[in-house]
C-alpha cells in the first residue's frame, strides 16, 4: 500500500495509518513527493500533478507489482492521472482522501492562504507554529509535541521553515500544479480508472471545507460504483484528526476488493 501526501505535507503524516494497516499484514510505503520532506526541490520548478505521478511510478517499479494507492488531496490527484492517464493497470485499487475533481474554492483557498502565510517570512519559534496550525484546524487540539513538529519544518538561521520548496505554493514555480483546476481532466482520469475495473473508495473529512457534502454528493452521483466513507470528528486532515476510522474504513473496503498477499 503506497500513501501520497497534500501539498505542504510530508510522508510522515502517514505515520500512524501507515502503521495500522501494516499491523494487518500489508506492505506500507509512504514517500515524499518532490519539493516536500526530504525529497529534492525540482532544478526546473515542475510542480506539475503529471510530474508527480511520474516520480511515483518510478518509485513503483522497485516495489511489488500493482500497489493499492492511497493520496490525500494532493496525493489524490496524483493517483487520479497515474492510474487514469499516465500509467493505467499500476493500481489494484485507489482511495481518495476528502478530494474531488471539482473541490469547493473557499476551501482550496484557505488551504492555499495557510500554506503561503509565511512562505518567506517563516517562523521565530515552534510555539508560532502551534499557533499557526491551531488557527487553522481549530477543531484539532493544539500541539503540544513541539520538537514532533520538526519533522515539518527547516532550520534556517534563527527560524524555522516549512520543508517544501517555496515555489511550489508561491506562484513563482514555472511548472505549477495548473492540473489541479482542471476538473473536465480529473474526471476523466477517475472514469477510466472505473472502467478498467479498478475499485475506488472516497473518505470524506466530515467537517471538511474543502470537500463539501455537496461536492461529495455530486462525485458519487457522477460515479456510483465509487464507494464512500464520512469521517466525523475529522477536517480535511482525515487520517491526522481521527486515525482510527479512518485506517478501519481502508482496510474494510481492501477486504472486500483486495487481497493483502
Amino acid at each position: 500500500m503506497v500513501f501520497l501526501h497534500g501539498g505542504g505535507q510530508t510522508r510522515r503524516s502517514w505515520a500512524k495509518a501507515a502503521a495500522a494497516v501494516a499491523n494487518r499484514g500489508w506492505q506500507a510505503v509512504t514517500i515524499d513527493l518532490r519539493g516536500h520532506g526530504e525529497s529534492d526541490w525540482s532544478s526546473e520548478g515542475d510542480y506539475r500533478v503529471v510530474s508527480f505521478a511520474a516520480d511515483v511510478q518510478e518509485v513503483l517499479r522497485t516495489l511489488p507489482s500493482r500497489p493499492v494507492l492511497v493520496g490525500a488531496s494532493l496525493g489524490g490527484f496524483t493517483s487520479m492521472l497515474l492510474e487514469g492517464e499516465l500509467s493505467p493497470g499500476t493500481a489494484s485499487a485507489v482511495v481518495l482522501v476528502d478530494i474531488v475533481p471539482n473541490m469547493e474554492q473557499s476551501g482550496a483557498t484557505r488551504i492555499h492562504n495557510f500554506m503561503s502565510d509565511r512562505v518567506e517570512s517563516g517562523f521565530g519559534s515552534l510555539e508560532e507554529v502551534a499557533d499557526a496550525i491551531a488557527e487553522y484546524n481549530p477543531h484539532r487540539p493544539r500541539p503540544t509535541d513541539l520538537d514532533g513538529l520538526t519533522a515539518n519544518l527547516r532550520r534556517r538561521g534563527d527560524r524555522w521553515y516549512w520543508h517544501w520548496d517555496p515555489q511550489f505554493i508561491s506562484g513563482t514555480a514555472p511548472y505549477p500544479p495548473f492540473e489541479v483546476t482542471d476538473a473536465d481532466r480529473m474526471h476523466a482520469a477517475v472514469d477510466a480508472i472505473l472502467r478498467n475495473g479498478v475499485p475506488m473508495l472516497l473518505i470524506r473529512g466530515q467537517v471538511s471545507d474543502l470537500v463539501s457534502q455537496e461536492r461529495a454528493d455530486e462525485f458519487l452521483a457522477r460515479f456510483p460504483q465509487v464507494e464512500f466513507t464520512d469521517v466525523r470528528g475529522a477536517g480535511h486532515m482525515v487520517a491526522g484528526d481521527r486515525n482510527d476510522i479512518f485506517a478501519e474504513a481502508v482496510l474494510g473496503f481492501l477486504g472486500r476488493h483486495v487481497d493483502a498477499g
